[in-house]
């Protein structure tokens, strides 16, 4: 168990911070396999991890929180990963930046470097598509802007040749599979973490 005294990553979000995913003949019960599991592991004892992600949850609430679970813990570091129920519904990509650039700055102004993670794509739902990949790219102008690191998970869960979240990486069509998870994870560390500790 890493020490108390070591940095602090929060990985903030919604239910793909949870680590959700549908029950499966093979699981009829569902798994949590949050990302901020396999990330902490992947940092040895560098680093401590907390999760703290609520399913369902909307960009406005994340703000309203954030002090609290998140400030309030000092990290170092605020993963955030945030805007797929907003999108569900219907919110403009406009308006869920907004929000998300509340966090990237509560984040700043508190200390904790933000690390801005795209939203995923889905499978089975075409026309919900094109929003994600709005917002996608609003998310990664106003990080080129500021200087934020930004893990693109909507590219590295697309299918080849298509915009589709794909198969592996899913078994609903938008929640992730631990496959999933474990790539997030993966690209958080190499992108962002492997040479912070």
């Amino acid at each position: 168990m890493p020490a108390p005294s070591l940095p602090l990553i929060v990985c903030f979000g919604d239910s793909l911070t949870v680590g959700f995913q549908s029950p499966t003949p093979d699981c009829p019960d569902g798994l949590e396999t949050p990302y901020g599991r396999y990330l902490e592991d992947r940092l040895r004892g560098r680093a401590r991890v907390h999760v703290s992600g609520i399913c369902g949850e909307l960009t406005a609430d994340m703000v309203h929180r954030f002090a609290r679970d998140v400030l309030d813990r000092q990290p170092a570091w605020a993963v955030i990963l945030g805007g797929t129920n907003d999108l569900g519904w219907a919110r403009r990509p406009s308006e869920i930046l907004r929000h998300l650039t509340a966090l990237y700055e509560q984040a700043d102004a508190g200390g904790a470097r933000p690390v801005a993670v795209t939203v995923p794509s889905v499978r089975g739902f075409d026309d919900h598509i094109p929003p994600r990949r709005e917002l996608n790219g609003l998310i990664a102008d106003y990080c080129s802007d500021k200087g934020l690191p930004c893990v693109d998970l909507f590219t590295a869960t697309a299918e080849s040749g298509t915009p589709r979240l794909a198969e592996p990486y899913s078994n609903d069509g938008l929640h992730l599979t631990t496959a999933g998870y474990e790539l997030l994870a993966r690209l958080l560390y190499e992108q962002v973490f492997a040479n912070r500790f």
